[in-house]
């Protein structure tokens, strides 16, 4: 992939990593929202990449919105909800990705870094990381929806008027991130998780996180009618008659995403 100034873009096999970098603590400046939407876009339509592991560099994942450039970027009429829309589908672009999303949240993620991480599809977190909403400190508001995906009732509300943070140790007891690990640790598990999610069939873990992404909202009769439609779809496939083959021979797949 191309150079991108605030965002560092490596390839591990079928593994693509994003690395926030945006020094000090990689906030969503303007630049890294427009990278990380480009980069996100460019890996749905990428035949060699079946998974991303995105994370940030240093010791904080991201501390938010850039508040400092705001007044760069907001400057007259219109320039708000412009920005405003360039936010949200920064968010939406990690959710519409069509790889599997896995957040390595290596420090703080706060306001913006919390919606991203809710946006993903898998959530790791280091002893270091904790997720947050400080914006009543700074008379914003922000992010609190995408939690809601991930807190209960209570603990949102706790967070969100009290700007308190929940450390990676929390975030695991209450089951909203995977694994707890050292940093040292962070991106190994990541990286393996990675690798067992890009050895099955890309055509099937593509349409499986499309499916998911569609029924979150629907009821149970929909949600599910829509999955067996999708499921019918799947198994017309070129991998799901290898998965079968495979699995009447004893013997390891061989995937072509078709």
């Amino acid at each position: 992939m191309d150079k991108l100034t605030q965002l560092d873009c490596e390839l591990q096999g079928h593994v693509a990593i994003l690395t926030l970098n945006s020094p000090p603590v990689n906030a969503l400046t303007r630049v890294l929202n427009d990278e990380l939407t480009l980069a996100l876009d460019r890996i749905s339509e990428m035949d060699e990449v079946r998974v991303v592991v995105l994370t940030g560099a240093g010791k904080v994942f991201c501390a938010g919105a850039d508040l400092k450039g705001r007044a760069s970027v907001i400057q007259g009429p219109g320039d708000l909800p412009a920005h405003s829309r360039r936010t949200r589908e920064c968010f939406h672009a990690i959710r519409e990705c069509a790889k599997p999303v896995i957040t390595a949240i290596n420090g703080a993620a706060l306001g913006s870094g919390l919606a991203m991480a809710a946006s993903s599809d898998i959530l790791i977190a280091s002893d270091k990381a904790s997720l947050g909403l400080p914006e009543v400190d700074v008379g914003l508001l922000g992010g609190c929806r995408h939690a809601m995906r991930l807190f209960s009732h209570s603990r949102l509300r706790r967070m969100m008027l009290t700007g308190m943070r929940v450390p990676g140790e929390e975030l695991y007891r209450l089951g909203i991130v995977e694994a707890c690990t050292t940093p040292e640790e962070l991106m190994p598990t990541a990286l393996a998780l990675a690798q067992t999610i890009a050895s099955k069939s890309p055509v099937s873990t593509r349409m499986g996180k499309h499916t998911l992404n569609v029924i979150e909202d629907m009821s149970l009769r929909d949600g599910y009618r829509y999955e067996q439609d999708m499921t019918a779809l799947i198994a017309k496939t070129d991998d799901a008659k290898e998965a079968q083959r495979a699995f009447a021979e004893k013997r390891a797949p061989v995937f072509t995403g078709r």
